[in-house]
């Protein structure tokens, strides 16, 4: 299987006025295409900051990273913001989406950046908001839906560009625990599709749903295996 992330001795340090913080410690995995993994660990452990690298949202101080064979570390900020709308969907805790706009335009906004013509846009917006289950919601904006119709509409943006990797932060931290089930439920189902997911969480209930799981402490890999997830149990 080939590899779609290969990252190799990543190290990120931070100056904060006379202190040196060190994010990451020369971190090295490989992320395979149609993976899907939970990142966890303590606040400051680093994972946050593996998944701004990994998104493209920031440069390593060394190592390198590969994404789909691609060289980052080193890249113009242009150049990255093309990677992150060509090859990565982003899902958030907060869900970020625009307020008073509706869910099928919300959806569109990725593709207006991508340059994709007003009609083709609303065709594909249209098209994941039906795959998350939210086609008939379309005219509706954020405030009148639920935080779980919210983070579906944030799920839908994050595919519209048929990316190759979704990164999702915390994405069932502002919802219930049923909502939350329902919302790792249809990560499950796009990975079962074939996208690569990588979700961020401290929750080890969300964590269980992926089939591989990395845990972070003071900067380094402390632990990462292979396990059942939660699908696999409930069908056992």
């Amino acid at each position: 299987m080939a590899h779609l992330i290969e990252a190799r001795a990543l190290v990120k340090t931070y100056v904060m006025g006379e202190q040196t913080v060190h994010a990451l410690r020369g971190v090295s995995l490989d992320i395979a295409d149609g993976e899907f993994v939970a990142i966890m660990g303590a606040s400051g452990s680093g994972k946050s900051t593996l998944m701004n690298i990994l998104g493209c949202l920031d440069l390593p101080t060394s190592g390198e990273y590969r994404l789909a064979g691609e060289a980052v570390q080193g890249m113009a900020q242009d150049a990255l913001a093309g990677i992150r709308n060509r090859r990565i969907g982003f899902v958030f805790q907060q869900f970020n989406l625009l307020p008073r706009t509706s869910a099928l335009e919300n959806v569109e906004l990725p593709m207006v950046y991508a340059g994709v013509r007003g009609a083709e846009r609303r065709q594909r917006a249209m098209a994941a908001l039906q795959r998350v289950g939210l086609g008939e919601r379309f005219a509706h904006t954020p405030a009148e839906l639920s935080g779980g119709q919210q983070q579906r509409v944030a799920i839908a943006r994050a595919l519209v560009n048929q990316p190759q990797l979704i990164l999702a932060d915390e994405p069932t931290g502002a919802l219930d625990s049923q909502t939350s089930e329902d919302i790792m439920q249809l990560l499950t189902d796009l990975n079962a599709q074939g996208m690569t997911v990588v979700i961020v969480t401290h929750e080890s209930d969300v964590a269980a749903w992926a089939r591989r799981k990395i845990v972070f402490k003071d900067g380094h890999i402390v632990e990462d295996v292979r396990q059942s997830t939660v699908r696999a149990e409930a069908s056992a």
